[in-house]
């Protein structure tokens, strides 16, 4: 038992770090990347770099603080339990790792003269960062909280209205202010747009690749060894089932099994090992449900 709770706590703990690391990646695209170069591809961090152009009294992490303060209290009056602890401790650590880099870091221009090479490392960073979050069973709060409280009064999803509020927002970008004065910025709401679009392939992209797992299908004649080799040394579950070899006329075993990316290549040279003749049949997966991956849900 007390080993368990070591695991537990070893497991809570790396999760934690890999929670924070992504909320340093999606605080470290906004701020040096997205922020300067006034692309607001969706979320508080884009609704915060309009708002500190139009209205720049008060700076881009400043506005963003505020906002995610505020969707945050909406969150927990309205939608409760839903609005969960991490989420909370997500969308105020990078609001303050932005204020941080703003005391630290002070930019008043964008780091390069390529907007282009700088989209792209807003788009990946922040997109990295979101999957890293979302795998941790987390989000950064902000207009994810607008969504769900969309879809509680509305017929809409979460997908459909997280995309409606980052699209309005990013609308906003193709007029700039100068001097009080509003103009027609399509360069900025153009690679705000194509920010926006990029970030939806590449965040789900990323999502799959974390997730990635291997799945076998083990023709063999030794199934109780391969078998008691992913228990006792994977400690993974198998499924056993009976073939008749169509070409040889041996009756054989097929193993049934998921691993992730990591003892993929274990388990590959075990197999050769313990049977060199087995046939091996190895696909890429990324939704594996139950034990030991991940939860079912509804």
């Amino acid at each position: 038992m007390e080993q368990m709770k070591r695991k537990i706590g070893g497991e809570n703990l790396k999760r934690f770090a890999f929670l924070n690391f992504g909320i340093l990646l999606m605080a470290v695209g906004i701020y040096f990347f997205k922020a300067p170069n006034g692309f607001a591809t969706g979320g508080v961090s884009g609704l915060s770099i309009i708002l500190s152009n139009v209205l720049p009294v008060m700076s881009q992490a400043t506005y963003m603080l505020i906002i995610n303060v505020l969707l945050l209290i909406i969150g927990i009056f309205v939608l409760g339990r839903e609005c969960g602890g991490l989420t909370i401790y997500s969308s105020l650590a990078m609001s303050l790792e932005n204020q941080l880099f703003e005391w630290i870091f002070p930019m008043s221009e964008p780091l390069t003269a390529y907007p282009l090479l700088e989209l792209v490392y807003a788009v990946l960073l922040t997109g990295v960062g979101s999957a890293i979050i979302f795998k941790c069973k987390s989000s950064s709060g902000g207009t994810d909280i607008v969504a769900l409280v969309l879809k509680k009064y509305t017929d809409m999803n979460v997908g459909t209205a997280l995309l409606f509020t980052d699209f309005l927002i990013v609308l906003a970008t193709f007029v700039g202010f100068e001097n009080g004065v509003a103009y027609f910025a399509a360069t900025t709401g153009l690679f705000s747009l194509l920010g926006l679009f990029a970030k939806v392939f590449v965040v789900d992209d990323i999502i799959d690749s974390i997730n990635m797992c291997k799945s076998f299908t083990i023709i063999t004649a030794k199934p109780r060894e391969i078998s008691e080799y992913i228990i006792a040394k994977l400690h993974h579950g198998a499924t056993l089932l009976e073939g008749y070899g169509a070409f040889t006329s041996d009756d054989k075993s097929v193993i049934l099994t998921v691993c992730r990316r990591s003892e993929a290549i274990r388990l590959r040279r075990a197999v050769n090992e313990i049977d060199s003749h087995a046939f091996i049949i190895i696909t890429k997966t990324s939704e594996i449900l139950g034990k030991g991956f991940r939860d079912n849900v509804n």
